[in-house]
């Protein structure tokens, strides 16, 4: 097994993990990717070989088809789908519909391994936009004040895994 410096930590190893959780709401109206607040953690890799686990929770619901979310390092976004004509490009997209009969919560999961072989403090989030309408995260498009209606927990967690040692 290949070790990690002095401390004996074989390449793999968890070095630390920051997480951040949202219990509220946040939606947009916008066309543009901008920040859902609540959704940005920290962290600072030490030794520029190793790698950041991201997992991110952020159920997500929309009034149209065309929204989702992207994820980010700094002001860099870092895993999202191809581009396709003029299709939209995002790392995950939630349940839609038309109106408010949509009763259901969003699934918004992503699990990506980033390098950013650096050893800066490091800026993990998660942007939004939709096409027309409304994206809602933490709630159902049907938002009336029964049991129909419910909320949702999101969470963006970062881990430092080690690298292999640079010989």
């Amino acid at each position: 097994i290949s070790r990690i410096g002095d401390l004996g930590l074989p390449a793999g190893a968890v070095l630390q993990v920051v997480q951040t959780t949202k219990t509220d709401t946040f939606s947009t109206t916008s066309t543009s990717f901008t920040d859902i607040t609540g959704m940005t953690v920290n962290i600072t890799p030490s030794s520029t070989s190793n790698k950041v686990l991201v997992l991110v929770h952020c159920p997500i619901t929309m009034g149209d088809a065309g929204g989702g979310f992207t994820l980010v390092r700094g002001s860099t976004e870092i895993f999202r789908g191809d581009a396709a004509s003029s299709k939209q490009r995002f790392t995950a997209t939630g349940f839609y519909g038309i109106d408010e009969s949509q009763y259901g919560g969003g699934i918004g999961t992503t699990i990506f391994l980033d390098s950013p072989s650096s050893t800066s403090e490091q800026t993990y989030k998660l942007q939004a936009k939709i096409r027309a309408t409304t994206l809602y995260v933490g709630r159902t498009v049907y938002d009336t004040d029964n049991d129909n209606a419910s909320r949702h927990a999101s969470s963006i967690t970062v881990m430092e895994i080690a690298g292999w040692p640079i010989l």
